[in-house]
């Protein structure tokens, strides 16, 4: 009897063992997925202030930012991130990276060297962007000055430096959907929602978070507490009009802020959490 109760043991560890390689296993995008294509590099630097990708990844204390060697500092609840150097330097930026190296990341969450990217990347946003913007995004960040320096490692404690448990955060909070237009709704409002909910990624900052880090979708836009630095969690600043923000935005066309205006004045109004 213990024999068979042992037994049944190790078959359900073994299953349990299974299960968890799979749910964990990083998710990538083959190359041979990609087809051949000429990069829109207006597009891409469109893309790139939507994004806010100078807000996080800008050399800190210096006033180019297209220089992106990254080490802004991001407290946070779960530790201190430090975004890295996505400049085309080939050794410490993506300048070796390939298109694939690079959509695997944005939509899927996963380093080239196949290692789970914490959430601090909102990639649960960016998974949203159409493909075609993705490329362009590409191809203009290496337009982009290269930047030497790699960026220290996270300050994060033990229990989260195991990041095979990424995967079974994935599990919960991506879902691979890109962005779909909803036909009843206007171009200029389906175009706002598209840059709010994917490059802009604003419910990230903008939302509570349960304790696991992910966002509580009944209080989606609903806002956020702030970090202790008032930094926010993609490295924009508050205070001031949101300056930072306003900073990448400003490069936007009227019609794309138009658009996110539209947007975001058409949301219904959600009760936000408890200020502290």
């Amino acid at each position: 009897m213990l024999r068979k109760l042992a037994m049944v043991v190790v078959i359900l560890a073994l299953i349990g063992a299974a299960a968890f390689w799979l749910i964990t296993m990083p998710a990538t995008v083959s190359a041979d997925a990609l087809g051949s294509y000429t990069p829109d590099l207006d597009n891409g630097k469109t893309m790139f202030y939507a994004g806010g990708c100078p807000a996080c990844h800008a050399t800190p204390n210096q006033e180019d930012k297209t220089k992106l060697g990254g080490g802004l500092s991001l407290k946070s609840p779960f530790g201190t991130f430090y975004p890295p150097n996505i400049s085309p330097d080939r050794n410490d930026g993506i300048g070796g990276w390939s298109e694939a190296d690079f959509l695997t990341a944005m939509w899927k969450g996963t380093s080239p060297d196949g290692r789970h990217y914490y959430p601090a990347f909102p990639y649960t946003s960016y998974q949203r962007m159409r493909l075609e913007d993705v490329r362009d995004l590409f191809a203009y960040l290496k337009t982009l000055p290269a930047v030497q320096g790699k960026v220290r490692d996270h300050d994060l404690p033990l229990y989260l430096k195991f990041r095979p448990m990424l995967g079974g955060w994935k599990f919960l909070f991506l879902d691979g959907e890109q962005f779909k237009p909803d036909t009843s709704k206007s171009a200029p409002w389906n175009r706002g929602a598209y840059l709010v909910n994917g490059p802009g990624h604003c419910a990230e900052c903008h939302s509570p978070r349960n304790p696991l880090g992910g966002i509580v979708e009944s209080q989606r836009f609903a806002g956020g507490p702030i970090l202790e630095t008032g930094d926010m969690p993609d490295g924009d600043s508050v205070g001031g009009l949101m300056a930072a923000v306003v900073g990448n935005t400003s490069k936007l066309s009227a019609q794309d802020r138009a658009a996110i205006a539209l947007y975001l004045k058409s949301l219904p109004p959600v009760e936000g959490p408890k200020r502290p």
